[in-house]
């Protein structure tokens, strides 16, 4: 079933980044570790299906969901996940199929069913408990990077670290690239202050006023990232918050983008 869970193509760009297995002990070894494969087609489970852990059909999937979400913090406490998003956008631009003129970001709230990291009580949800996802996505709605804070936090708050948090895109020759040119927002961002620190960065504040009529037709370019949105809440573990440890979350939600990210360059010519 991994095979079905795990492409070929996915596997050959994630193996190279796992860290190595322990070596087994020659006296009383135990039970065969599971292989990386097959505990990823766990973890690929969740993501999709949005089931709890403890509910993975090991039968099926060929590994039980303790062990998946065990080989899931090992992998995420080495920092796979930022990596594999990196080496796909690099071989997107490579591909000439990452348009970074034009950038877009936006947040959406997510219920949070645990207490921890980044949870804080939402303002639109009678100020239950939950998280928010920052997204900056190219003029195409290529996910460039993603970040999780408390459903607390005001957009305008992560749009810097957002920035800072795009990789170094290579894959042409030159500098890589790290930053738009143009940078498209709604009227949550409408704030002179950052308009300025955008532009002491050599990009250009596209951001919508408040108080002014519909009608800027700055929705022409920035409606890729709702789109993105869209496509992140359908890997169905992303649409409320179960994890109590931010980093996993947010673990989880980098290997999405990763897989949007290959999704497209699976369509690129």
């Amino acid at each position: 079933m991994h095979a079905d869970l795990v492409p070929d193509d996915l596997w050959e760009r994630v193996a190279p980044l796992l860290p190595p297995a322990p070596e087994r002990r020659h006296r009383h070894p135990g039970r065969l570790r599971v292989p990386d494969r097959t505990a990823l087609a766990g973890v690929l489970f969740v993501l999709r299906a949005g089931v709890a852990w403890r509910d993975v059909p090991a039968e099926t999937v060929g590994c039980s969901g303790v062990t998946a979400w065990r080989r899931l913090r090992d992998w995420t406490e080495a920092g796979v996940w930022p990596r594999l998003h990196a080496a796909l956008l690099t071989e997107l631009r490579r591909a000439d199929s990452l348009d970074l003129d034009d950038c877009a970001v936006d947040g959406s709230r997510v219920r949070a069913l645990k207490r921890g990291d980044h949870v804080g009580p939402s303002p639109v949800d009678r100020a239950r408990p939950g998280s928010k996802h920052h997204l900056i996505v190219d003029r195409h709605g290529t996910p460039l990077a993603v970040t999780l804070t408390g459903g607390n936090r005001h957009d305008i708050t992560q749009l810097l670290p957002l920035l800072d948090a795009v990789p170094p895109i290579r894959g042409l020759r030159g500098r890589p690239r790290r930053k738009p040119r143009r940078l498209y927002a709604d009227r949550g961002y409408d704030f002179d202050k950052y308009r300025r620190l955008l532009r002491k960065r050599g990009i250009k504040p596209m951001i919508a006023r408040r108080g002014v009529a519909h009608g800027s037709g700055l929705g022409k370019v920035r409606w890729v990232v709702e789109r993105t949105f869209a496509w992140l809440h359908q890997f169905k573990r992303l649409r409320i918050r179960y994890e109590r440890r931010a980093d996993l979350h947010q673990g989880l939600l980098e290997l999405a983008c990763s897989l949007i990210c290959l999704r497209r360059l699976r369509t690129s010519p």
